[in-house]
């Protein structure tokens, strides 16, 4: 029997989890990212474009996806990002106590895909409300909660879809319906796949994240003075939003399975094992980022080639321009229009599966 290895030295061994295996050490993660062959992404009985393909598919599907999130797009959606985000931090009154993820991160995050995919105002409560559910359901652990609230996601991206051009917005939807791939019309399970990758997840994502900044800004006075000196440096902001989320990744693990017996360091690995990318504990990982002062240390450039937020390899997020974009802008809006963001309770941490705070009660000083 042949066996595959992957990663080396002596980093932390993978841990057995629910009848898998969960790599935790930034070079078990990589390596594992990094080697599609060995380790598939081919895990939902649900068709995900283009992350749950391997192989060749998986290329054709993300040549197609990317083509959505280029420079000259992002330049389109930039004004409309600024134009929600300007309005929701203007309605934050001095003083006014705010749940950073609740109330702004995801509002922040329906209003902006609502715009950018040309869908009408009138659903953003909807979206809100199964938003909440949504995380209900993923935290219970339940697997007909999750599907039942999957499919009625799916439902309402069919209702997008069927409900024609949009009378606003960039009319994204429209337009990826109506689109070719290799000259054929992208079917519709294809376009409903595509859509709720782009929303489903990322609206929580983009919520939680809102969070972990604002919080992280809150309890640590030099990094938001930081934020501040960067705030008109697109990169600059860009790499000190990536490592407050590296220092408290929201994006806790992606699925894997294995296709062969690999050995992972020490450890093997039969195929068809689950495994799990623990994109946390890497991002924690003192072998890689402790360089005398801790995993904790506030480092953006030292340590922006290993950050794994968005992941690794060839199945890494393909939507992080528009994420990108969507937090900076955020971000600036909130550090423009106020001289502190401060604490105003306590936070609550979001529970298992979901990283980041469930809660985060702040306040802005004009």
């Amino acid at each position: 029997m042949s066996v595959h290895q992957t990663g080396g030295g002596c980093p932390a061994a993978p841990r057995q989890v629910d009848g898998g295996w969960a790599l935790t050490s930034h070079a078990h993660v990589v390596g594992a990212a990094e080697d599609p062959e060995t380790f598939s992404s081919a895990v939902s009985r649900h068709l995900q474009i283009p992350n749950g393909l391997d192989g060749s598919e998986h290329a054709r599907w993300r040549r197609f996806v990317e083509s959505w999130f280029t420079l000259e797009r992002m330049a389109d959606v930039e004004p409309v990002l600024r134009a929600v985000a300007q309005d929701l931090v203007e309605e934050l009154a001095d003083g006014a106590v705010f749940d950073a993820v609740q109330h702004l991160g995801s509002r922040y995050a329906v209003r902006a895909t609502c715009e950018w995919l040309g869908w009408p105002s009138s659903v953003e409560d909807e979206l809100l409300e199964w938003m909440a559910r949504n995380v209900e359901a993923t935290r219970s652990g339940d697997h007909t909660r999750t599907a039942a609230v999957a499919d009625e996601f799916d439902r309402f991206i069919t209702r997008m879809v069927e409900a024609g051009p949009a009378a606003h917005g960039l009319r994204v939807t429209d337009e990826v319906a109506a689109a070719t791939v290799d000259g054929a019309v992208v079917g519709h399970d294809e376009v409903v796949s595509i859509l709720r990758n782009w929303t489903a997840g990322d609206l929580s994502s983009v919520a939680l994240c809102v969070g972990v900044v604002l919080q992280t800004l809150a309890d640590r006075p030099e990094v938001q003075a930081e934020c501040r000196r960067r705030v008109d440096d697109d990169s600059g902001l860009d790499r000190a939003i990536d490592e407050i989320l590296r220092i408290d990744d929201p994006f806790v693990v992606n699925r894997r399975v294995a296709t062969r017996d690999v050995r992972v360091g020490e450890t093997a690995i039969a195929a068809g094992s689950r495994v799990l990318l623990d994109w946390t504990a890497a991002n924690r990982d003192p072998e890689r980022f402790d360089s005398g002062s801790g995993v904790d240390e506030f480092a953006p450039e030292a340590n922006a080639e290993h950050n794994l937020v968005y992941g690794r390899g060839p199945h890494v997020c393909p939507g992080r321009p528009l994420a990108s974009l969507e937090l900076r802008t955020l971000l600036r809006a909130v550090l423009r229009a106020s001289t502190q963001v401060e604490r105003a309770g306590e936070p609550v941490r979001s529970l298992p599966p979901l990283g980041g705070w469930a809660s985060a009660p702040l306040r802005l000083r004009r």
